[in-house]
């Protein structure tokens, strides 16, 4: 059960990230070279990679080199993870999600471009 929570503490930590929740977004359509990944980002492509590793070490992605080129794939075991400890909670009703945002706003945890 442990290592199950830490699991899912990986996970949230690495989705707690709006650089690495956009490479995920990316990667939801398909797989993708890590330069291809770097591209839309400011940042330097080793500022990507570290952000790949930490999605890697959540188990929300996986890599594979075609030769000279490192490929990045959605791991959506690490996703279903998410989601199932989520539902646990059972059905939430829209005001909950707007009261949980107002107060994780109200915390600075949540960013102004995080929400619409």
């Amino acid at each position: 059960m442990q290592a199950e929570q830490d699991k899912l503490d990986r996970i949230f930590a690495a989705l707690a990230d709006p650089t690495r929740r956009e490479i995920v977004r990316a990667l939801l359509a398909q797989d993708r070279k890590v330069s291809d990944l770097a591209a839309p980002f400011e940042s330097s492509l080793a500022a990507v990679s570290k952000h790949l590793h930490v999605l890697i070490e959540a188990g929300l992605v996986s890599q594979h080199r075609d030769g000279r080129i490192k490929w990045c794939r959605l791991d959506v075991e690490g996703m279903h993870m998410a989601m199932r400890w989520m539902e646990g909670f059972g059905q939430f009703a829209a005001r909950d999600f707007e009261v949980l945002e107002h107060r994780l706003s109200e915390l600075g945890l949540l960013a102004d471009d995080d929400h619409p």
